[in-house]
């Protein structure tokens, strides 16, 4: 056979081995996945800091509704005390009345109710 008949392979139109020495388009690639990466990083940091501040109102949250004493308490009857509690007009008669509450419940017992009583209605047993 002849050699005519076998083709050699065409060169492309565009030499990829000279582009590479100028290296451009593959920093920029580059430069641009390092600041897709830091940018994920930093969300997920923000999103971690979010989450941890989340979960500790909702462990404070919690901590009331035991401190309340409504640890057994129904949820639907938790969820409904606390929309009519929503529905309180801050700084009204009512709102004011509920906040001393609270603050006297948050209060720590005070020591002359630890003290032992000395009147003679109150005996020891």
């Amino acid at each position: 056979m002849t050699t005519s008949l076998i083709r050699s392979s065409k060169r492309s139109p565009r030499d990829f081995a000279k582009m590479q020495k100028k290296g451009m388009p593959t920093q920029v690639l580059r430069r641009i996945g390092q600041r897709i990466a830091g940018l994920e990083r930093r969300r997920n940091v923000h999103m971690t800091a979010e989450r941890k501040q989340e979960a500790r109102e909702k462990f404070l949250l919690g901590g009331i509704v035991v401190k309340a004493g409504l640890l057994r308490a129904d949820r639907a009857f938790l969820l409904g005390g606390l929309l009519e509690l929503a529905k309180v007009v801050p700084g009204s008669v009512e709102h004011r009345r509920l906040c001393d509450a609270g603050e006297q419940a948050f209060k720590p017992p005070s020591l002359d109710n630890l003290s032992p009583r000395t009147d003679e209605s109150a005996k020891w047993r």
